[in-house]
């Protein structure tokens, strides 16, 4: 299988081919997507606490979705991938990019969870909390490429792990995924 994952492509393939970082960019079959949708459905974060990711239901509605099985010289996402609401979704807490952290720099409202998260402990949590992650914008694919309604999201890490599996891809722990949706045409 890992043959079909590294063969020609089509414009945006090709496009996504070309980016820094890119070790393999491929088109995920039905079946890998519909074995995906029932994976994040059971998705949990540390403490029980449920994952909407949404980006993911998203990149369902979409004609096409690449994989992009990337290393660390990708790009960094142009807005957080990941966000901590309330049950009443308010934002508790956001993803910190190195480009974004100096907006968190000396404040002494924000608690860093790692260097990559910061929460608002000024913010009540209500005991519905949710980790989201949003459908993303993914700026190399656009109309004049012919893609249309594109977004880009990360999948669950069992979600990573069952697409290299499913398609004989090694498991390296200094690669990831990301999945990027489109439409062919402008419809909605």
């Amino acid at each position: 299988m890992a043959a079909e994952v590294d063969a020609p492509g089509d414009t945006q393939l090709e496009i996504i081919r070309g980016l820094r970082g890119v070790v393999h960019a491929f088109y995920l079959d039905k079946d890998i997507l519909e074995e995906l949708r029932k994976e994040e459905a059971t998705v949990r974060a540390m403490g029980n606490i449920e994952v909407d990711n949404q980006g993911f239901n998203e990149a369902l509605k979409r004609d096409s979705v690449i994989c992009i099985v990337k290393d660390p010289r990708f790009r960094p996402p142009p807005e957080p991938t990941v966000v901590l609401l309330s049950g009443c979704g308010d934002l508790l807490g956001e993803e910190v990019f190195p480009f974004t952290a100096k907006k968190y720099e000396n404040r002494e409202d924000v608690v860093w969870l790692s260097d990559g998260f910061v929460v608002f402990p000024y913010v009540k949590a209500d005991g519905g909390e949710q980790f989201v992650m949003p459908p993303v914008s993914f700026p190399e694919l656009n109309e004049s490429n012919g893609s249309y309604n594109v977004i880009s999201c990360s999948p669950a890490p069992t979600s990573d792990l069952k697409i290299k599996q499913h398609y004989g891809l090694v498991d390296n722990p200094k690669l990831a995924s990301v999945l990027v949706a489109f439409n062919r045409s402008p419809r909605e």
